[in-house]
């Protein structure tokens, strides 16, 4: 019997890619499709899916808050999370009865996940069918502590305050490339200034930052690792970090962050 499934995404062209992949996987009927969490509520509790893959990043309600409507109402489904966040940030996901995809879905993968979600659904006794796991309050705590830290990401990306001369400007935190100890402080550089950070330390700043895209290479160096420009060997099979700034400035990379390097860019 086909799962009969309802796609939560803010983006139609989104859910019309994961519609098309599903009806190549086979087993899986969209019977029913949202484009925000309030719309995706009322049309979870309406149609009772098998399962529910819900978007993450939406305006208004997020997934992970949907989700935790769903088990406050004992919702009939199972979830299966979409994401555009990395290994890293989503391995508190894995708890029973909750899955993930990462974007750009991987066919293979989503196959595995809907083969899942089958297992479960056929495995549960008849008094449990469609519920969220057999155990919905452990379900619940973990939902809360993914809230909360999705909330922590969010809070980290606000602007901060670079001194620059004797002028304190705003910036995006995306839009820092590097910072590091200089003899006046954290020296903070961007795509269009080159300035002093307010902090104290380079803990204070990096407690700041989303650590999936800041990363710590070196302890007198945070780096954006999405402003790397060229990773060049260097002695003893480490690595310097050529950064998109406009001197190209080379950051070492320390002996203990270059193995999380190589794992991270398939060096």
């Amino acid at each position: 019997m086909d799962l009969r499934a309802v796609l939560v995404d803010d983006e139609q062209l989104a859910r019309d890619e994961l519609g098309y992949l599903l009806g190549r996987v086979g087993g899986v009927e969209v019977i029913g499709q949202a484009g925000n969490g309030v719309e995706a509520l009322t049309t979870i509790d309406r149609l009772q899916p098998d399962v529910v893959f819900l978007d993450v990043q939406m305006p208004g309600l997020t997934g992970f808050e949907v989700a935790r409507r769903m088990v406050d109402k004992r919702a009939a489904s199972h979830i299966i999370f979409v994401t555009a966040y990395d290994q890293h940030a989503i391995e508190a996901f894995e708890v029973n009865a909750v899955d993930y995809l990462l974007k750009p879905v991987d066919p293979s993968r989503l196959e595995m996940a809907v083969d899942r979600a089958r297992r479960r659904i056929t495995s549960e006794r008849p008094g449990d069918a469609g519920r969220i796991g057999s155990d919905a309050g452990s379900i619940d705590a973990h939902l809360e502590k993914i809230v909360r830290l999705v909330a922590e990401r969010q809070s980290r990306r606000e602007r901060l305050a670079i001194k620059v001369g004797e002028r304190f400007l705003l910036v995006q935190a995306e839009e820092i490339i590097y910072a590091s100890l200089a003899d006046e402080g954290i020296a903070v550089v961007t795509s269009q200034h080159s300035g002093t950070s307010n902090y104290r330390t380079l803990d204070e700043l990096q407690d700041r930052l989303d650590p999936t895209i800041f990363w710590r290479v070196h302890r007198s160096h945070l780096v954006n690792i999405n402003k790397i420009k060229e990773i060049v060997p260097w002695f003893s099979r480490n690595y310097l970090l050529r950064m998109k700034d406009a001197k190209s400035t080379e950051i070492p990379v320390s002996r203990t962050q270059t193995r999380r390097l190589r794992e991270y860019l398939k060096l």
